[in-house]
This record gives C-alpha cells, structure tokens and sequence, in this order.
C-alpha cells in the first residue's frame, strides 16, 4: 500500500478547500451563562440570524445533478426551458439564465427532431465552477454544427451552442447519445465563493 506524498496530499487538500464551506476564522469566546442560552422561538431564530439569511438560497459547493425525462414532442423544449430556469433559481447559479435557457431549447429541439423514441432525458449538473446541461436521445446521428446562410431556418443551433457556452460536445451512451453544453460561473464581483470557478 501507498503512503500518499506531499503532491497527493496538496492535490486532496486542494479539493477538499474548494468543496468545503466557509467557516469562521475566529472562535468567539462567550463571556456570560446568558449568551449560552440557545433561542427556543422561530421569531428570536430569524431575529439572530437576520431576515436575508433565511432566505438566500444556498449554493452547491459540489455536484449537483438533477434528471428529468421529459416526452419527445413539441412542448419538450419549453418544459426543459423551464426546468433550468427553476434550477437555477433553486440552487442560486450564477450563469446568465437567458443564454442556459437558450441553449437549452437548441439541444431538446435537436433531440426532438431526431428522436426515434417517445423520451429524451434532461441532465442538469452543477458544481465545480459550471452549469452543465446534457439532453439524452436515442438517435445514433453525431451532431455536426453547420454554418449556413444568415437566412436558413434551421441548421445554426449548434453554431450559437458553440459560441455562447464555455464548452460543448457529445458522447454515445448505450442507448444513443448525448449533447451537452457548459457555461463558467460568472464572477461575483468580489463575493466570497467556495467553487473553484
């Protein structure tokens, strides 16, 4: 057995700082039996802890993966749209909503088009500094981004996917395959963030 060595160390450290929450750095030190004393209302709870506090949504700091298997047809792509509109509001992303939904709607109207089955399956991930979407068919047909005239109607979906997301590609599964996107966290603007973006 391995003795792990200063590199593995630093490289688990490493990830367990970025998947840990923030802690306190000080300890405060109580200086009366009265500021032991626990609240027991909800009211002086919300008083302690201030009314946005309660509120706020709470970020994953790891994967977080969330599967929804919608019925391939016309009302797929806005069910999925509104499926990442509602994770992202739950899980408190910082992408631009806008452009997740977008290309959203561009991948499940693809794997509507090309489905030979009734279900394609919506896989949204979180963690680690991105929003990934993957929508699952059962087509065999690899997508190929096609950069036609500024007219056609159809044929630029994987175009916009590639220039507006962090990253995109494909991969076969055993029952066809999946097209995915990435979008990057977008920066807080000096907030204290725990992912590694």
């Amino acid at each position: 057995m391995a003795i792990p060595g200063p590199a593995h160390t630093s490289l688990v450290r490493k990830q367990m700082d970025t998947m840990a929450p923030t802690r306190p750095t000080e300890l405060q030190e109580s200086t009366s039996p009265a500021d032991l004393q626990e609240p027991t209302s909800p009211a002086q709870l919300r008083q302690q802890a201030g009314p946005t506090d309660l509120q706020k949504p709470i970020r994953p700091t790891a994967l977080q993966k969330r599967r929804v298997s919608l019925t391939a047809g016309p009302t797929a792509p806005g069910i999925a749209r509104g499926q990442v509109r509602a994770t992202i509001v739950a899980w408190d992303i910082p992408v631009e909503e806008s452009v997740a939904i977008l290309l959203t709607s561009e991948l499940v109207t693809n794997a509507v088009m090309h489905e030979a089955g009734e279900t394609i399956d919506l896989v949204i991930t979180c963690g680690y500094g991105q929003l990934g979407v993957d929508v699952h068919d059962t087509s065999c047909e690899l997508p190929v981004p096609v950069d036609g005239p500024p007219d056609a109607e159809t044929g630029r979906g994987l175009v916009l996917v590639a220039s507006l997301s962090s990253s995109w590609g494909y991969y076969r599964t055993p029952t066809g395959k999946a097209v995915y996107f990435t979008l990057a966290f977008a920066s807080d603007g000096g907030k204290d963030d725990t992912r590694e973006a």
